[in-house]
Parts: C-alpha cells; sequence; structure tokens
C-alpha cells in the first residue's frame, strides 16, 4: 500500500487553492470548478469544494472548515527563508514562528483560509535529515 493524498473539503475553493499556491509557490491543476490537485513527488493535497459530499453520500460526510485533529505539512529547503517570504501573505495566520522542534525539524506552523493546521518544516538535525531523507 501507499498514502497517496490528502483531501481537504472547503465551501470556498476559490479562496483556498490560490492561498495555497501563494505559499507553496506552485500551481494546482484544476480537473472541475469543484476540484483541484497539487501533486508532489511524495503525495498529493486535493480540495474539493462541499459539492463533492454528495457523490461520497451526502454533506454529512465531511464538514468543511472544522479540522481540529490533523496538520498538513510540507518540507521545505529552509523554512527560516520561506518564513521571511510569507509573512505579508500569512499576516496573522501564523500560530507559530520557526521553531525548533525535539525530533530535529525546524517548524513554521500557520492556518489556512479555512482554518487548518498547517507546518513548513526543514529538518536541521542530522537524524531527522536521515529520517526524511531530507531531500530539499
Amino acid at each position: 500500500m501507499n498514502f497517496s493524498s490528502i483531501r481537504i473539503i472547503t465551501a470556498d475553493i476559490k479562496q483556498l487553492v490560490p492561498f495555497y499556491e501563494n505559499v507553496t509557490g506552485t500551481p494546482f491543476k484544476w480537473y472541475t470548478d469543484d476540484f483541484a490537485e497539487l501533486r508532489t513527488p511524495l503525495g498529493t493535497l486535493a480540495i474539493g469544494s462541499t459539492r463533492t459530499l454528495a457523490l461520497f453520500g451526502g454533506e454529512e460526510i465531511a464538514a468543511a472548515a472544522s479540522n481540529r485533529s490533523v496538520i498538513i505539512e510540507f518540507q521545505v529547503a529552509d523554512v527560516d527563508s520561506t518564513y521571511q517570504q510569507l509573512t505579508g501573505i500569512l499576516g496573522e495566520k501564523v500560530v507559530q514562528k520557526p521553531t525548533t522542534m525535539p525530533w530535529g525539524n525546524r517548524s513554521l506552523l500557520f492556518r489556512d483560509t479555512d482554518g487548518n493546521l498547517v507546518n513548513f518544516f526543514t529538518p536541521v538535525t542530522q537524524e531527522a535529515k536521515e529520517r526524511t531523507g531530507a531531500k530539499i
């Protein structure tokens, strides 16, 4: 089995997709007005509108902007530099400025436009670099 993707369900796909395009510097591929993806070599971030829930059985399946348990993580080459580049975009969405974690990653934690937690991180210890296969 291979992990493939995470999908965010949103009530405002026209706001959320551009937010991720801005912070990652990578365009999404739009498949329909209700579904877009950002593909990376290791996995995909998919974003679907609440209208896509009808395909899975109805709106009771998921609720937009209500995540309280998942952090979406992206490994970046230099989290401090990335933070400096994004300060104008992130503004008050920053939850924690770049901080070195006990497991060896330097992490920037912020919220997307739906309130989901996002972590941009850079492995800084040798153990973290080996664990993540730091190729960036």
